[in-house]
């Protein structure tokens, strides 16, 4: 698969999948990880864009440490995709005014104007995708390679890493 064909599925599967569970560090240097949803993602452009809430333990860990990490999962759990990447804290009312969409109302009393209204970028540095394949195939694959003690190998499904 080329490194476009790579980029394409890549961004095919962040559109379909919409929520990931943004990962950032906390000032103590632990792991913390909340639910997102992808506004908006151009893989090409490197940006995967995000509207936050300025008083969250997410956007304070941006802030002092702005490596994150982004996990995806298809709904019936055959693709799945990490992303690395730089988070941005940014001010923008005209890519606010893009990105708004009145669900965003239920979050924020005061719709796009309200004060706690925080746009992010992820500028992606490099994904991870895995693919299970036909789970019919992988149990047989899985029970053969137990009893006759070896291993299934790359035959389970699909994987690539990608430098962005």
């Amino acid at each position: 698969m080329s490194k476009q064909e790579q980029m394409d599925k890549i961004q095919a599967l962040v559109k379909d999948i919409k929520y990931t569970m943004m990962t950032t560090r906390t000032s103590e240097d632990h792991l913390h990880s909340c639910p997102m949803n992808t506004t908006e993602t151009s893989i090409g452009a490197k940006e995967i864009w995000f509207i936050g809430h300025k008083p969250s333990d997410t956007v304070e860990n941006i802030k002092k440490n702005p490596e994150i990490n982004l996990a995806y999962a298809t709904q019936d759990n055959k693709d799945y995709l990490s992303i690395t990447g730089k988070a941005e804290l940014v001010e923008d009312k005209d890519k606010l005014e893009e990105l708004w969409s009145t669900i965003y109302n239920a979050y924020f009393e005061h719709g796009k104007e309200d004060p706690k209204v925080q746009l992010i970028k992820v500028v992606p540095h490099g994904a991870e995708y895995w693919a299970n394949g036909n789970a019919f195939a992988n149990v047989f694959k899985i029970t053969a390679a137990a009893v006759t003690d070896t291993a299934v190998g790359d035959s389970l499904g699909e994987n690539f890493s990608i430098t962005l």
